[in-house]
C-alpha cells in the first residue's frame, strides 16, 4: 500500500502565494497516520486533492493498492427526515451489515440510534457520520477533525476499535491535538509551510493499540518532536 505526494505545487485561485511548492512525502503502510500542522498550512487542501475536489495543482499524487478514498469532516450533515438507524441501514452495503451493531455499541450510539440527526449533539453527530463511512467500502479514509467534538474517553475507545477492526486499511487523521496524533498514529506528516525546507517532516508516532503498551516518556518525546518540527 502506497500513498505518495510528489513535487506538489499549488496556489489558490486569485492568490499570488503558493500553498505548496514541490511538496514531497509518502505513506507506505496500512494503519492510522496523521496529517498535522497549524491552521492555514494546507491540510484540508491536500486532503481534497486526493479525492479530486481540488484540481489544477502541479506534481503527482501516486497510489498503489488504494482504489477507493473517502473523506469525512466534522461539520458534515445527514438528512434530517429519517432516524440515524434508518439512514445507516439504507446506506450500508450488504457486505458490511454484520459490522453495524458492533460499531453502534463501540461508538456509544445506542441511546440516540432512533433519533433524527438534527436532534443530536455535535459529538453524537460526529460519531454517526464516522460510522456511516466505516460501513462503506474503502482503502483510505481521510478523517478531517472527524472526532473533534467527542469526549476523550469515547474517542480513545473508537480509535482503538477502528485500528483493530480495520487493520488492513489506511487512515489519514487530520487533527490539531498533538497528544492525540502522537499517541495513536503510526506516522505523522507535519506540514511546516511553503517557506520551510523541507515543507514536511515525517515523525514516527507511538501507534498505541489494544495490543501495545504505551510508554509515557516515549509519548512525551514524540510530542516534543512534533512541536519542534515547526
Amino acid at each position: 500500500m502506497l500513498l505518495e505526494f510528489k513535487n506538489i505545487s499549488y496556489k489558490y485561485p486569485d492568490s499570488i502565494n503558493e500553498v505548496f511548492k514541490n511538496l514531497t512525502c509518502r505513506i507506505a503502510t496500512p494503519g492510522f497516520h496523521a496529517l498535522f500542522g497549524p491552521s492555514g498550512v494546507g491540510k484540508t487542501t491536500l486532503a481534497k486533492m486526493m479525492i479530486g475536489e481540488v484540481k489544477g495543482f502541479g506534481g503527482q499524487i501516486l497510489t498503489s493498492e488504494i482504489h477507493r478514498i473517502l473523506y469525512t469532516y466534522n461539520l458534515e450533515r445527514l438528512p434530517g427526515w429519517s432516524t440515524v438507524r434508518e439512514h445507516l441501514a439504507t446506506t450500508t452495503p450488504e457486505s458490511n451489515k454484520a459490522k453495524f451493531e458492533d460499531l453502534v455499541t463501540t461508538f456509544g450510539m445506542e441511546l440516540f440510534i432512533n433519533s433524527r440527526f438534527s436532534q443530536l449533539s455535535l459529538g453524537q453527530q460526529n460519531r454517526t457520520n464516522l460510522v456511516r463511512y466505516l460501513l462503506q467500502e474503502f482503502d483510505l479514509l481521510i478523517m478531517d477533525e472527524s472526532l473533534a467534538n467527542v469526549d476523550e474517553v469515547t474517542k480513545e475507545s473508537i480509535i482503538l476499535k477502528m485500528k483493530t477492526t480495520f487493520s488492513d486499511r489506511c487512515f489519514l487523521y487530520i487533527s490539531h491535538n498533538v497528544a492525540e496524533v502522537a499517541k495513536f498514529c503510526k506516522q505523522i506528516l507535519v506540514l511546516r509551510g511553503r517557506h520551510k525546507n523541507p515543507q514536511t517532516v515525517s515523525i514516527l508516532g507511538q501507534d498505541h493499540s489494544n495490543a501495545k503498551n504505551l510508554d509515557k516518556n516515549s509519548l512525551e518525546q514524540t510530542m516534543l518532536e512534533i512541536v519542534n518540527a515547526f
